[in-house]
C-alpha cells in the first residue's frame, strides 16, 4: 500500500459519521498502549484529526521505549499535541489530569504467553489496576478499555460467531490460558472500579486484525504467510490448516474504537471484529494467489497453538447500536499489508496471542 492509500484510509475514519470528533474538542486523552499495532493506528488517526479538525487534543502516551518509538514513527510528535512519558505502568500508577483514558497496554507475543504466562498475566492485571486508580480520582472521564475475544475460550465449532453474552472462558488449569484468564480479570477490575468509584467505562473485546504494521515473523498466521509470500517461499502451514479466523482492517479498527470512545455506549462491552470466516488454509491460499510465487503447502502436524477451533465473533450489537460496518474485504486488507510492510520488530503491545 503506498503511504497515499494509507491517508486515505486513515481519511476514511475521519470522515465516518459515527466517531462524534467534538467530544475531543480540548480534550486530554491517556493513551496506554499507543505504541503498538492498534496504538500506531490509533495515534495516526488521532493526530491527523487534531492537525485537520483542530481539535486541540493532548494525548500523553507512557511507553517503556520512548526513543523506539522516536525512531519508529516520529512524525508524530512534530504538531506539539502528543507527549510520550517514560513509565512502566505495571511498577507504577500514570499521573496527570485526563478527560478520557484508552487502556490498550499489555504484553500480547505467545512466545512470552509460552515461557513467562506469569508476565503476561501480571502486566496486564497490575497495569489495569494502576490505570483504573487514576480514572477512579478522576470524576467524570471516560474510560475505553482493550480487551480481547481470548475472554470466550474455546468457541465451540457450531456457534458461527460468539455473542457478547456467551458465558465461555478459558479453563484456568492451563498456564496457556494466562492471556485470556488475565483479561477477564482486567474486565472484572473495570466492572469493580464502574460499581464501586463509579467510573464510566465502556470495553471493546478485540479479534483478529490484518493491516500495514502488522508484525511479519512473530506469531500471526497472516503475518507470516505475507512475509514467505513476499520472500518468494512457499508459504508453509505446520498444522492441519482447520482453524478458522476473521481478520478485521485496522482502519475499520479505529473507526470502531473511536466511535465507542466519542459516543455515549453502555457501559458493557462490545466485540470488534469481522464476521467473514476464513479457515488458515484457505488464508494460505488466498496469500499465495495474491503476492506468491511458490504456492503454498499444509504439513498437517498437531496444533499447538493457543486456539485450534474457531475465533470469530458475533458483532451485531456494535453494528445496530452504532450503524457500523467493515469496508475493507480480507484480500484489499491483504494487497495493502503487502505494500506497506513493517519490520519484523515493530512492537506487538496491544495484539492477540489468540490470532495466530
Amino acid at each position: 500500500m503506498s503511504t497515499g492509500q494509507f491517508k486515505k484510509d486513515v481519511d476514511g475514519t475521519l470522515a465516518a459519521p459515527q466517531i462524534h470528533w467534538d467530544e475531543l474538542r480540548n480534550a486530554r486523552l491517556l493513551f496506554t498502549g499507543g505504541t503498538g499495532f492498534i496504538g500506531r493506528w490509533l495515534l495516526e488517526t488521532l493526530q491527523q484529526a487534531n492537525d485537520n479538525l483542530a481539535l486541540n487534543l493532548h494525548i500523553t502516551v507512557p511507553s517503556r521505549r520512548p526513543e523506539a518509538f522516536r525512531q519508529r514513527a516520529g512524525h508524530l510528535l512534530t504538531n506539539g499535541h502528543l507527549e510520550l512519558i517514560p513509565l512502566d505502568l505495571v511498577a507504577a500508577r500514570p499521573t496527570g489530569n485526563f478527560t478520557h483514558l484508552i487502556h490498550a497496554a499489555t504484553d500480547a507475543s505467545a512466545a512470552l504467553n509460552d515461557e513467562e504466562p506469569l508476565t503476561v498475566f501480571r502486566t496486564i492485571v497490575r497495569s489495569t489496576e494502576h490505570v483504573l486508580e487514576l480514572a477512579a480520582a478522576q470524576p467524570g472521564i471516560k474510560v475505553l478499555f482493550l480487551s480481547s475475544g481470548a475472554v470466550y475460550g474455546q468457541q465451540p465449532p457450531e456457534l458461527a460467531g460468539v455473542p457478547e453474552n456467551w458465558n465461555g472462558s478459558p479453563n484456568p488449569q492451563v498456564a496457556k490460558n494466562a492471556y485470556g484468564e488475565a483479561k477477564r480479570t482486567a474486565e472484572m477490575l473495570c466492572s469493580i472500579y464502574r460499581k464501586q468509584f463509579g467510573v464510566n467505562i465502556v470495553t471493546a473485546r478485540i479479534f483478529s486484525l490484518l493491516g500495514p504494521f502488522l508484525p511479519l515473523g512473530t506469531h500471526f498466521a497472516a503475518g507470516n504467510f505475507i512475509r514467505d509470500a513476499l520472500a518468494g517461499e512457499s508459504i508453509v502451514v505446520h498444522g492441519n490448516g482447520r482453524p478458522v479466523r476473521s481478520y478485521l482492517y485496522p482502519s475499520d479498527l479505529a473507526t470502531w474504537l473511536l466511535t465507542l470512545l466519542t459516543r455515549n455506549p453502555r457501559e458493557v462491552a462490545y466485540n470488534v471484529g469481522s464476521e467473514r470466516s476464513v479457515s488458515i488454509a484457505e488464508l494460505a491460499q488466498t496469500v499465495a494467489q495474491l503476492i506468491g510465487k511458490s504456492g503454498y503447502e499444509i504439513l498437517g502436524l498437531d496444533d499447538s497453538g493457543w486456539n485450534a477451533g474457531r475465533y470469530v465473533p458475533d458483532t451485531t450489537l456494535i453494528r445496530q447500536e452504532f450503524g457500523l460496518t467493515e469496508t475493507v474485504s480480507l484480500e484489499s486488507a491483504i494487497l495493502r499489508t503487502t505494500d506497506l510492510a513493517s519490520p519484523p520488530d515493530f512492537s506487538h503491545d496491544c495484539l492477540d496471542v489468540s490470532s495466530q
